[in-house]
């Protein structure tokens, strides 16, 4: 009687996984067992290594050449040349986030306690802190790392709840204004489970009519199917809008402007680049593998969402007073321009690589500058809390002209002006579509041109909330009752160097990180 092989797990391929998730339990073990006043000792190295350990096994496998080019975990996850820079943009971007986090005075002392209550005034005199940030944050992390290399929608689900579910518990965590925050955290969590179920829902409806939840398994169902299934058309709607509301695209973008101004702003740095970034590679390999069958069915309907995203974000973020929602709309804005370079990925082979590239770039650079941005207003800081009403950055030039110079210099990255990182972003996404609207047989060529239009425009509009803020900052007496300028630890001295040397050096010299994204494009995703 022949027995049947044991299902083999690549240890390996997923050891950048595994230590992040392996961190993640011992974390929890030292909150069980630890002495209170030892385990912020013990959290912040196991977390920082651990993430550094990560990053260095994700090295090791590309200098090595040992891309995978087939799914592991039985099938279930596939970790590519696109998932191993994804990978490590997510690490590098939790790495900075950590240094912030573990800044003092950002999280509250007791989260139990009622905001404004003796319990809590009691809690925050004994300095007591919520060292469980650290493993959920890992946790979050690995969630990030699971989320964009899955193979399966089902595995996908797994990865974008463990992902989600410590991000509603850390939003509502802030140590001043906790009913802010709490109320960040409660519509994080209601909007989030909306979208999960959507997700879920549409993925029972895709395995109702393709029989299996392994993205080509769909794949190759929808390339023998000879007409359009009602199932298959709703189950791909449901996914669709579990995919966009995490990337924040309208319609689906009204939680991030309150969940962004509620949170500890460590976290919102978090959720504002590496959630970002595992979003979009979840949708390019969700459209890209699952659906590439039916491109010509969800492009038009991708095109008017991204045209969307990018009106509503800009225009909106003209109407903002307050630096964190502003920051929110500029993050809902620039998913609406990585959804241009999505639209984009549907060419010739040579196409595919270019625009894949294009992508890649713009969420490595967009990412770094975006934590450089966020340590910023850490530092800017009124009695009950951070200086977040803009009326409290007039003058800031005056008062801390290094400072307002660094957030000056990464508002206009995010602005696209040319020697900055979010310039050759732009260039590299726009002109990835252009070219793909050249290619013979595109029905959507005219409209890849005209989405380009939409987005410099959108542009340009986001130019004019950018620099009215630096206007703000430089060109505006201080008041005398203005902010103050805190201490920076080492941290978060560290955070803002690294963001403004990347910023600066990418904006400078593009070629070292588009080679890299180059060289992960090229192998593209497994299908």
């Amino acid at each position: 009687m022949n027995s049947i092989p044991a299902p083999t797990i690549e240890y390996g391929t997923l050891a950048p996984l595994l230590v992040v998730f392996g961190a993640a339990v011992i974390g929890v073990l030292v909150e069980a067992f630890a002495p209170r006043y030892l385990r912020k000792s013990i959290h912040v190295p196991l977390t920082l290594l651990s993430l550094f350990g990560a990053f260095v096994l994700v090295l090791v496998q590309v200098l090595r050449g040992n891309v995978p080019t087939a799914p592991v975990a039985m099938g279930a996850v596939a970790v590519d040349g696109p998932a191993l820079f994804i990978w490590g943009v997510i690490l590098v971007l939790s790495f900075v986030c950590v240094l912030l986090i573990n800044d003092e005075g950002h999280f509250v002392a007791s989260a139990a306690a009622v905001p404004g209550s003796a319990d809590e005034e009691e809690a925050e005199a004994e300095g007591g802190g919520h060292t469980e940030v650290y493993p959920l944050v890992l946790f979050a992390v690995g969630g990030m790392l699971l989320f964009p290399a899955s193979h399966d929608l089902l595995m996908m689900f797994v990865g974008l709840e463990v992902m989600s579910l410590p991000l509603y518990l850390l939003c509502g965590l802030a140590r001043r204004r906790r009913l802010l925050s709490q109320e960040a955290s409660m519509k994080y969590f209601l909007l989030g489970a909306f979208s999960s179920a959507f997700f879920l829902y549409g993925t029972a409806m895709v395995y109702g009519f393709a029989g299996t939840v392994s993205l080509p398994g769909i794949n190759a169902a929808m390339a023998k199917s000879a007409s359009l299934d009602p199932i298959l058309m709703l189950g791909l709607a449901l996914l669709g809008v579990g995919l966009l509301f995490k990337i924040g695209a309208a319609p689906f973008q009204a939680w991030k402007p309150d969940v962004y101004q509620g949170a500890p702003t460590p976290i919102t740095a978090l959720m504002a680049s590496g959630t970002l970034v595992a979003a979009v590679g979840a949708v390019l390999r969700v459209f890209w593998v699952g659906l590439g069958n039916l491109d010509w069915n969800w492009r038009p309907i991708i095109w008017g969402v991204a045209a969307l995203t990018m009106i509503v974000g800009s225009i909106l973020a003209i109407t903002q007073t307050e630096i964190k929602r502003m920051l929110a709309y500029s993050s809902i804005a620039h998913a609406g321009f990585l959804l241009v370079g999505v639209m984009a990925t549907f060419g010739s082979a040579d196409q595919n690589v270019v625009s894949l590239k294009a992508i890649l770039f713009y969420l490595a650079v967009y990412g770094i500058t975006t934590v450089g941005a966020f340590a910023v207003v850490t530092l800017v800081r009124d009695p009950g809390g951070e200086a977040g009403h803009l009326s409290r950055w007039a003058g800031l030039g005056k008062r801390a002209p290094v400072l307002a110079g660094v957030f000056a210099f990464f508002l206009l990255a995010f602005a696209g002006i040319p020697m900055t990182s979010g310039f050759f972003g732009k260039y590299a996404v726009f002109a990835a579509a252009l070219n793909s609207g050249t290619q013979p047989g595109d029905s959507m060529g005219g409209w890849m041109a005209g989405l380009v239009v939409v987005g410099v425009v959108a542009s340009a509009i986001a130019a004019f909330f950018y620099v009215r803020v630096i206007v703000l900052m430089f060109f505006s007496e201080p008041a005398a009752d203005g902010p103050a300028i805190a201490v920076p630890s080492m941290g978060t001295v560290a955070v803002i160097a690294i963001s403004l040397l990347v910023t600066v050096g990418v904006g400078l010299y593009p070629e070292s990180v588009l080679g890299v994204a180059n060289d992960a494009a090229r192998s593209l995703f497994i299908r």
